[in-house]
């Protein structure tokens, strides 16, 4: 068995082939070729795939290039490269190469030494437009509050496991969850290695504003009963609300201080109470979507290709 395993997840990174082989040249001279590679091309529209094939057909190292019947998100491209990983260390990291490679290094010395069963990156700055670091920060933040406490202040985008922890993640069989939680929720010990994210060097992110969202939605549904505590504790405060003002309605009525027309606090009472009933049947609905979706027993992922190319 090849003692460490690195997972690519490929997704329009044509322009970024280059320097990604160049820095699987370096990986591979430095551990005298007991590595393997593992590139999953995850419905990639440009020639991302062909060029891995053409590319490493003559290379010798050991490698595989899994091809996705198309576009499955990041992390789900991620857990393939895990199931197919047959390295007692595992490391996984995104092709565009933001994150320094240097960091796989410092991750698998740390998992050799026994320090940790599992390591991430811990970004304390990155190389990017004001508003994208703002939004970046707005999101972990949030993200913080909301699912995971204990996720560092950048978010993670890249780690390294032992077998072990491997074992225990590939043992979860979730759609529409966060494979980075789940790198937390199985716990052992962990580490963190601080690092500065790099400027994006070809191209542009596939990961915009509308997959953050959706992977926030997917990690608090899967991960957190929030929404429904704080969907608990408004429904309770508005009967509060509500028996307070029926008590005021009704004193300021014998009164005589109320016009009995009363059409502007009937539109505003059937307007505000249908729409905060609509937002609990929303929350409610993406739980039970999530709960269904899990009984379907539907593939995470279906794979069109694997080209395995062991060193000789």
């Amino acid at each position: 068995m090849t003692t460490r395993s690195i997972v690519f997840p490929i997704y329009r990174n044509q322009a970024n082939i280059p320097s990604l082989l160049q820095a699987v040249a370096d990986f591979h001279s430095r551990y005298q070729g007991d590595i393997e590679f593992v590139f999953v091309v995850d419905g990639s529209p440009d020639e991302s795939g062909p060029l891995l094939v053409e590319e490493l057909k003559a290379s010798g190292y050991d490698y595989k290039i899994i091809f996705h019947s198309r576009n499955f998100g990041s992390f789900t491209a991620i857990r393939t490269g895990l199931e197919h990983a047959s390295g007692d260390q595992v490391a996984a990291m995104a092709a565009d190469l933001q994150e320094p490679p240097e960091l796989i290094v410092e991750f698998f010395s740390k998992l050799e030494k026994d320090e940790a069963d599992v390591v991430f990156g811990q970004r304390t700055g990155r190389s990017d437009p004001p508003l994208t670091k703002f939004l970046s920060r707005a999101f972990w933040t949030a993200y913080r509050r909301l699912v995971l406490p204990s996720m560092p202040s950048g978010g993670v985008d890249i780690f390294a496991c032992n077998r072990q922890v491997l074992e225990a993640i590939l043992s979860i069989e979730e759609p529409n969850s966060s494979l980075v939680v789940q790198l937390f929720w199985v716990g052992f010990r962990r580490k963190f290695v601080p690092y500065r994210r790099r400027e994006r060097e070809h191209g542009t992110s596939a990961w915009g504003m509308a997959r953050r969202f959706r992977y926030m939605m997917d990690s608090i549904f899967s991960f957190s009963d929030f929404p429904i505590m704080l969907t608990l504790w408004v429904g309770f405060a508005g009967c509060v609300l509500s028996l307070l003002f029926a008590v005021v309605t009704v004193i300021a009525r014998l009164l005589g201080n109320i016009d009995p027309a009363g059409y502007t606090t009937l539109v505003l009472l059937i307007t505000g109470f249908g729409s905060a009933s609509l937002l609990v049947q929303g929350i409610l609905g993406c739980y039970l979507w999530r709960a269904v979706e899990n009984t379907k027993s539907r593939p995470l992922r279906i794979i069109s290709r694997v080209i395995d190319g062991t060193a000789k």
